[in-house]
């Protein structure tokens, strides 16, 4: 039978989805790395938060540039530039002999993420023209992010295992390679926007210290003490900055995150869930891997493998998101998923150190496909309420929500750890806010989309 090639969707979809394998296999990945790197590299909890949230604060903060530039320069271009970056930050990762040659390459890592992945999105919606074949392809999309995630622990178990902490990164860089091939055989479907168009620089830089001092004092204010005078004066100066931003994107003629996207209720509603969804899971498996590898005394591959109910099941509900949306909206796919966030995390509320693993367990399912079902089916609405010439830019706000809410997470999370009598008592806390954001983030996305829906009818 003679070979027929792709069409030129297809190979937009196969090129996306393997870069985004990477991008979500090095959050998931790392998680059960931080014993063997503490033990390597001389790193406390502090110091594996930044391992940690390094990489994603790097991503959420570049993000809206890396979308911008997308627009700018053509989606395709940049997104093959995103994964070199990272392949050769990945391979600075593997290679690195201190905890602060480590950060700084995951900071690496995570400006090459930045790049690529508003601009996979970018490429995607273009693509896909109708409602339903983008829905269809963004569900295929972060179903591949769900088989990261949920390979991520059990292939870093195992390659630690084998191999030892630096293999993680390693294997980046095939994937990375192949990802590159492929992207370099697919059409420009997205076109550059108008090269008048300038980049925001004062906004990217105002984000860049607005996000970096709030997930640092969430970190460090711990340990430094919270009426400390650099805590405070960080406080006064990432609050300054924040302020800045705001007022810079409201009055700048090419805005980095531009605010009238905010206007719309949809896209409003999509990334505040985005980043409650992203906060809550993350901080929680951030948590939770220290629970399995310092309370209970579990190796690397064996964590892996307690994660997988946990993984498998983010894979299940990305791919029926897509499905679920299609047939009934977002509206209240969205929903359920954060309503079996809440009724999963209300079983893990009281572990300790010997609780059995059978409760975790059944929990996590639950926990699992809630993150599954809320991602793509936000993704579709958030992409749908986007211009296609701010599609890049759309992106880049979605997924720096979900970076954000993930840096975040790792952080509030982890200083929860650290000001807690035990972990024990860390989790029972860090459960009930997830419980309680996980609560109020549903209700906010009824609430908003209510309002949608009637305006519309009006």
């Amino acid at each position: 039978m003679p070979w027929t090639p792709l069409n030129p969707q297809r190979r937009v979809l196969n090129a996306t989805s393997l870069s985004y394998v990477i991008v979500i296999l090095d959050t998931s990945i790392v998680n059960v790395a931080l014993e063997p790197i503490a033990a390597s590299l001389g790193a406390s909890v502090a110091g594996l938060q930044w391992v940690v949230t390094a990489y994603t604060l790097a991503f959420a903060s570049l993000l809206l540039s890396g979308g911008a530039l997308g627009d700018r320069i053509g989606a395709k271009p940049t997104y093959i530039a995103g994964l070199l970056i990272f392949a050769l930050a990945s391979a600075l990762c593997a290679l690195a002999p201190s905890l602060p040659v480590l950060i700084a390459a995951r900071v690496l890592q995570g400006i090459g993420a930045a790049l690529l992945v508003p601009c996979a999105l970018a490429l995607i919606t273009a693509a896909y023209p109708t409602p339903d074949g983008r829905a269809r392809a963004i569900g295929i999309w972060a179903g591949f992010g769900g088989i990261a995630m949920a390979a991520g622990p059990l292939v870093g178990g195992l390659l630690i295992h084998l191999l030892g902490w630096r293999s993680i990164f390693f294997v980046n860089l095939p994937i990375a390679l192949v990802g590159t091939w492929l992207a370099s055989r697919i059409e420009a479907v997205a076109p550059p926007a108008p090269a008048s168009r300038r980049l925001d620089a004062l906004g990217q830089v105002l984000v860049i210290v607005a996000l970096a001092l709030s997930v640092a004092l969430l970190i460090e204010g711990e340990r430094l003490g919270w009426q400390n005078a650099w805590v405070r004066m960080g406080t006064c100066t990432a609050v300054a900055a924040w302020v800045l931003f705001l007022r810079v994107e409201s009055r700048t003629r090419d805005p980095l995150m531009p605010l009238r996207l905010f206007r719309s209720s949809a896209f409003c509603a999509a990334t505040v869930v985005s980043l409650v969804s992203a906060l809550v899971f993350y901080g929680l498996f951030f948590l939770l891997s220290l629970y399995f590898q310092t309370l209970r005394g579990w190796p690397p591959l064996r964590t892996g493998c307690a994660f997988l109910p946990l993984t498998a099941c983010v894979t299940a509900g990305s791919f029926w998101s897509g499905t679920l949306t299609r047939s009934y909206g977002p509206r209240p796919v969205v929903g359920a998923g954060f309503l079996l966030y809440a009724a999963g995390f209300t079983g893990l509320y009281a572990l300790s150190a010997d609780t059995p693993y059978w409760r975790a367990a059944l929990c996590f399912p639950i926990v699992g496909l809630g993150s599954g079902l809320i991602t793509p089916a936000a993704t579709t609405l958030l992409m749908g309420a986007a211009e296609t010439a701010r599609a890049g830019v759309a992106a880049g706000v979605l997924n720096a929500s979900r970076q954000t809410g993930s840096a975040f997470g790792v952080a509030i999370f982890g200083a929860l750890l650290g000001g807690a009598a035990s972990m024990a008592t860390s989790i029972r806390t860090a459960v009930g806010t997830a419980i309680a954001l996980s609560l109020s983030a549903n209700l906010l996305w009824v609430l908003a989309l209510r309002k949608r829906t009637e305006g519309t009818a009006g």
